[in-house]
Formats: structure tokens, sequence, C-alpha cells
């Protein structure tokens, strides 16, 4: 596929980029203790995996009360900024392209997470239901866990989030990045205020869609007006499907998700970002994304699209050929094949993926894959 539409010309902001196969946001959980800092391992990991078009870092916690699984990096220290210098001058090295993905799980997080064993903080105190959260029970081991009840934030709180958010943006170009991308998705904080299932608030954040829109739109154009628009992105997550099918997003499923989700789109394309990030739903017969949706959100956003799912090198150039994206990202295969971008370029066979060192532990099943000989 050398010569595919992975391989043609595409820009992102103020970057032209090598080719259109991403690195989408990976959850690893490898940051060193204590501190929650990203390392020289995660460097290599992410070195290894330079040679996509994009790379875009698993999520890393805007503050404290942002995370919620152990082991996952932060980036509002500056021991934090600091470590992720190193990631980035690494895939620097390598003349790669990366942004850095800010993360606020809001109330998808356990007391055994907050500061001070505080509840986790959302857009209302609604529990999430069918949703585990990993929380460290002895040094380098752990368990998964009910979250815990939320708290509501106040509408000073919720402002002062924003700034958090910006803050963040700041600490990331600090630390070398090419650009960041908001997680709005798969039921996170950001997720929390747009559904009306998790946002039940009587103040300008909440009630109409416009309303529970307004959080999203204060942190994009707070932190594009910081960093610059050019060096921002953003991932959603609409599942289209009935809200009694067993699998959702972290409990999260909209009654309308095309209408949802091109209103938030539109609230990206009026602040003018270098793109958009869709992820599909990845599971076994998990439901599939209308194309009527695709072509509305090629109508309505005019920066790059990624989508990312369960793309095989011929599904994605498909799409790409389609016109509907304009670059595709791969998860399961990137952590397996470091050197993805020439195996599809030559149609080399892919290594297997080990699902038993996905999350935690050391260089096994990390920064060991082989790359093709």
């Amino acid at each position: 596929m050398k010569n595919s539409a992975y391989f043609t010309p595409v820009t992102l902001g103020r970057h032209t980029l090598k080719n259109r196969i991403v690195l989408p946001p990976l959850t690893r959980q490898r940051s060193s203790q204590p501190g929650n800092i990203a390392n020289p391992l995660m460097a290599e990991y992410y070195q290894q995996r330079a040679s996509a078009g994009l790379l875009v870092t698993e999520g890393t916690q805007i503050e404290p009360r942002g995370q919620g699984y152990a082991w996952t990096p932060g980036i509002h220290t500056p021991e934090q900024i600091a470590g992720w210098r190193t990631v980035t001058e690494a895939v620097h090295a390598k003349n790669g392209v990366i942004f850095a993905q800010l993360w606020h799980v809001g109330r998808v997080s356990h007391t055994a997470l907050q500061p001070e064993g505080a509840a986790p903080v959302s857009a209302s105190a609604i529990a999430t239901e069918r949703v585990s959260v990993f929380i460290e029970t002895a040094p380098g081991a752990g368990a998964l866990v009910a979250p815990s009840a939320p708290r509501a934030l106040s509408t000073d709180e919720v402002q002062e989030l924003v700034q958090l958010y910006i803050q963040a943006a700041r600490n990331a170009m600090d630390a070398g990045f090419d650009g960041i991308e908001l997680h709005c998705a798969n039921g996170y904080l950001v997720n929390q205020f747009i559904s009306a299932h998790s946002n039940v608030r009587t103040d300008q954040y909440g009630g109409s869609l416009g309303n529970r829109l307004r959080f999203l739109r204060d942190v994009v154009a707070g932190v594009a007006e910081c960093i610059g628009r050019e060096k921002v992105g953003v991932r959603f997550a609409p599942l289209f499907t009935t809200t009694d099918e067993a699998r959702t997003y972290l409990g999260m499923v909209e009654e309308d998700p095309h209408t949802t989700y091109i209103e938030a789109i539109k609230v990206l394309e009026d602040v003018g970002i270098a793109y958009l990030s869709i992820a599909e739903a990845d599971w076994d017969d998990a439901p599939m994304m209308p194309h009527a949706f695709r072509r509305a959100v090629r109508d309505t956003f005019s920066g790059a699209i990624i989508y990312a799912g369960r793309y095989n090198a011929e599904s994605g150039a498909q799409l790409l050929e389609s016109g509907l994206a304009d670059l595709v990202a791969f998860g399961r295969p990137f952590m397996a094949n470091p050197d993805l971008p020439a195996r599809i370029a030559h149609d080399w066979p892919l290594n297997p993926l080990n699902p038993a060192t996905v999350y935690g532990g050391n260089a096994e099943g990390y920064v060991d894959y082989p790359t093709y000989e």
C-alpha cells in the first residue's frame, strides 16, 4: 500500500504529516511512582512509533482530581512536565509529531485516587453504572473497583476547571508537545457535561443542549486562545445504540447522538481547531456508525478528521479514499507493531498483541515488540 491514500500529503494545523496513520491515545499505565511521571521507558515507547504521521499520547490528567486509574501520567506538576519533555525530545529526534491528550475523568474515579480521599467531581451528583476503575492496593499491584459516588461541581468550580485545562495546555507547550488533544469522549468529564444522563444542572452549564455544550465551548475556546487553535484537537465518541444495550461508554449513551454531536462539532468549527478525532465503538458486535453521520461530520467540520476503530489496512484505506476521513488511527495494531506504517506500506504481517501486558507492568509487552525483519 505504499502508493495508497495513507502516504499522500496531509496538513494538520501547521504540520505537513509524513503519512495519514495515527497512533491514538492508549492507556498503558507505565508512569513512574510516586508522582505519575512520564519516564524514559515511555519515551522509548513513543519514539519507537514516531513513524506515524501523528502520535497522540495516552490520557494525561490535568489535575489530581482528574485521575481514574492508578499509574496513569499527569501534566500538572513540574516533575510531570519534565518527564513529558523526555518523551517529546525522543519523538522529535525521529522527526515525529506528537500531541498530548488532556484528560479529566470526572466521576469515573474512586476516593482512593482523589486528594485526601474526597468524592470525585462531576457535572451532577449522579453515579455511573457498569463501570470499574483501577486503584493501587500495594506497590505495583492493584484491583478493579466500582467508582465512588461523585459530587456536583459548583458554577465557580466549573469555571476554575476551564482554567485548569488552559494551564494544562500551557504545561504541554512547556513540555515540548506540538499540540494537545482534549479528551471529550468515552464518558469522562466533558462528556458528563454534554450528556443529559449525567448532567441535570440548573445553571448555565445544564438544561438545554446549548447549555450542556457550554463547558466544552469554554474549554476549547480558552485553550485555543492560549496556545493557538492550530495546535488543538478534540476527541469525541458518539455511540449509536439503544439505552438497553449492555455495552456503552462508561454507562453513557445519547437518545439522539446525531444531533448532539453535530451541534458539538459546530462548536469546534466555530473555534477553528486543527482536528476532530472520532472514536468508534470497537467491541464485538458493536453498533456501526451511520454513513449519514459521517457525511454530516464532513459537511460540518473543515479541519482534519480522524477516525479510530477496528480498522485494518484495507478498511482504513477505503475510508480515506471515500473522502470522509483525512487520517486513520490504529490502536491495538500499533501497540504490537512499532513499525506499523512500514508494515502497512509493504503488506508485511503484523505481530499479535498480548492482552495480558496492555495495562501496567514494565518493558514486557510495551517496548519489546519487534520490528519487521
